[in-house]
């Protein structure tokens, strides 16, 4: 049988489970996951091989109308993708009918020649009747080439979704090694997995206005031990004291969590240091963007 590969774009509107999905194919925390919306900031490329297929996925941020430049550069981000895979997975969750976010989000995949599989996600948490109500209404849109029922977090018909996503791949070469499941560099997945535990943490809307930066990350000659240094950005002095809580144990308790899930990834040990930084409406300065990686 020929090798097939490509592109597949996984897109929908904030929090119904894309990375989650993602995570679950690939076997390894690549993408962040938390129940806050737009979580994903940038296009995340993992990597999917057997013996008969590669598959790059690429996990956008979730759709929404934007507030700041941040939330301009990630809607643009994720439509961009439209034009530039071979399959776009169209994921949403066990909503009883179709939203307006979702709505929109039709309303673009109408304008793209991609095949467009439609990913109901969560069907953990629907009876029958539910499920075939959805899928109607979703039928008739007559956008989808395909429908499928999974659930991400269980891992339920994941295998049938890569074998109908292999029925839209021609015949390609190995783009990625065998052994390899992202393109992101460990700088990038520390920073998020940081950014992911600050999002754990934290309850209000402080979040969306953290950013992470690796500031150091060297791996010592004599041990297996990486030791990393990295600054916590956020936009206000009163978050700041937020996010370290009282006498530092928010800041710890970020830190311990975080430090486990890299020890994890990294297969070292590791001694992370934290600080945590003002820098005010960064999510609104083109140049600071631009140093966080946001092109």
């Amino acid at each position: 049988m020929a090798f097939k590969s490509g592109f597949v774009s996984i897109i929908g509107r904030p929090n119904v489970g894309k990375s989650t999905l993602m995570n679950y194919i690939i076997g390894e925390k690549i993408a962040i996951m938390s129940d806050k919306p737009q979580t994903t900031r940038n296009k995340i490329q993992s990597i999917y091989t057997d013996e008969e297929l590669q598959i790059i996925f690429i996990d956008t941020p979730g759709m929404h109308k934007p507030k700041h430049k941040l939330g301009e550069y990630m809607v643009n981000t994720a439509t961009q993708t439209l034009k530039d895979v071979d399959v776009v997975l169209f994921v949403v969750d066990n909503s009883k009918e179709i939203g307006p976010g979702d709505r929109h989000i039709i309303e673009q995949l109408k304008e793209t020649r991609t095949p467009v599989i439609l990913v109901m996600n969560k069907i953990d948490l629907m009876n029958p009747e539910s499920f075939k109500n959805l899928y109607n209404l979703y039928e008739q849109e007559g956008v989808f080439k395909d429908i499928i029922g999974i659930s991400a977090l269980e891992g339920a018909n994941i295998s049938s979704l890569i074998h109908k996503i292999s029925d839209y791949l021609d015949e390609g070469p190995k783009y990625f090694p065998d052994d390899m499941i992202t393109d992101q560099p460990e700088k990038v997945i520390v920073a998020e997995i940081i950014r992911e535990k600050v999002l754990h943490y934290i309850d209000q809307e402080i979040p969306h206005g953290v950013a992470v930066e690796i500031t150091s990350m060297k791996y010592r000659e004599e041990k297996d031990i990486v030791d990393i240094n990295a600054t916590i950005y956020c936009e206000k002095k009163s978050h700041k004291g937020i996010i370290i809580g009282k006498n530092g144990r928010k800041l710890k308790g970020i830190g311990k969590s975080a430090r486990q899930d890299i020890e994890t990834l990294l297969g070292s040990k590791v001694y992370l240091e934290l600080w945590v930084k003002i820098k005010e409406d960064w999510r609104n300065s083109q140049s600071t963007l631009r140093n966080f990686g946001f092109e």
